[in-house]
């Protein structure tokens, strides 16, 4: 478990954190630019000393103020990557993995050097210097070196900043490879959400300097708070599933959604409280793997009886769990529940009276199959 209660303030800001979040598993701090997530990831790595308050890992603690615990930052095993790479120019990418060997020190080698080589396709860079390699790239070795110092917790502050969308798709799936195959803690920070939807296993969402919502992605997907920052048009909610089917041909695949999702085949009634089945747009999947889909509030319609001979693929049928106004414009968010899962879906305050809309009500949910974002997630390491 890590375990954080900080307060730090300087010139008019104040942070004041506290969260809780099961290890391993990655942890995203997200929020807008100026919120206080890299000065939270700073207070945990110990480079930053709070006013108030302590972290503790696993048992072990690293910061106390009222005990006068503050562990040394290189005896913490904390790994960090920062938005520049910060890898010494002068070095080749052996050497810059080599000194992050050195600084394990005594520490028994959990990761092996060759693992991290081949995990992160750094083979062929071994002989070149940083100036000779690209943004994706130099982030890969900084994100090698930080491991081969046998962090037990890593911390990355917002590493795909200063990468252009291309280099950030070229980083992106190590990452998620790395959540994967390694049981290393991590703490991403973010402001960009489908970051945190194709990573994070739990959520810290910071505004102004305080935690407002926190807890897994499914949960924060549906939280108020949320849509404050990402705006209406971001909106949706966030589900897991197990792909049952695979129709490789067209690119598609059936995903039966919710926790009670876990084995192939079994009964597909989509009736309330059942497993529900969503045919989504999606190719290289394979049957019997986890998948996580974000359903964008605004691409959900409903009805209030089943329909019928409709280009829409995927019609499931649930209940509505709740409705709520939305401030700035005409409309209404309304939570339906569908089997184990929960999702979302915007309408307007006109279309609610005409359909009667109400808690209790039965209704179906229309969802394109290629409206669907979906990231395999297998979440190794015992998460």
């Amino acid at each position: 478990m890590l375990k954080a209660n900080l307060i730090k303030r300087w010139n008019g800001f104040a942070l004041r954190a506290q969260f809780q979040t099961p290890v391993p598993g990655v942890v995203a701090l997200f929020g807008r630019s100026g919120c206080g997530k890299s000065t939270l990831v700073n207070l945990v790595s110990g480079l930053l000393r709070p006013d108030e308050g302590f972290v503790q890992l696993d048992g072990t603690v690293l910061t106390d103020t009222r005990a006068g615990v503050a562990v040394p930052v290189e005896r913490r095993r904390i790994g960090y990557v920062f938005q520049d790479a910060r890898l010494f120019p002068h070095f080749s990418v052996l050497s810059n993995l080599r000194y992050g060997q050195k600084r394990a020190g005594h520490v028994p080698q959990v990761i092996g050097f060759d693992e991290i080589v081949t995990l992160l396709g750094l083979e062929r860079l071994l002989d070149r210097r940083p100036h000779a390699l690209s943004g994706g790239e130099r982030q890969r070795v900084a994100l090698g070196r930080a491991l081969l110092s046998q962090p037990r917790l890593l911390l990355l502050d917002e590493p795909l900043a200063s990468l252009d969308v291309a280099k950030r798709e070229e980083v992106l799936p190590y990452l998620e490879v790395l959540r994967d195959r390694l049981s290393i803690p991590m703490i991403y920070v973010s402001h960009q959400f489908d970051e945190v939807l194709r990573l994070a296993t739990h959520v810290v969402l910071l505004e102004s300097g305080s935690v407002v919502a926190q807890g897994s992605v499914n949960e924060v997907s549906l939280r108020p708070e949320l849509r404050a920052i990402v705006g209406a048009d971001a909106v949706g909610a966030v589900i897991d599933g197990v792909v049952e089917r695979v129709d490789a041909e067209r690119g598609m695949a059936d995903l039966r959604l919710g926790a009670s999702s876990e084995l192939p085949g079994a009964d597909a009634t989509s009736s309330p409280g059942a497993a529900a089945a969503l045919h989504v747009s999606l190719r290289g999947a394979r049957v019997g793997a986890r998948l996580r889909v974000q359903l964008l509030a605004r691409d959900v319609i409903l009805a209030t009886e089943r329909p019928h001979a409709l280009s829409v693929r995927n019609a499931i049928e649930g209940t509505v769990l709740d409705l709520k106004d939305e401030a700035k414009d005409d409309s209404v968010m309304v939570q339906v529940k569908v089997g184990d899962a929960t999702i979302l879906s915007r309408v307007t305050r006109g279309a609610v009276e005409d359909l009667g809309l109400r808690v209790g009500q039965r209704v179906w949910a229309l969802v394109k199959a290629v409206s669907t974002r979906g990231h395999t997630v297998q979440f190794g390491g015992g998460v």
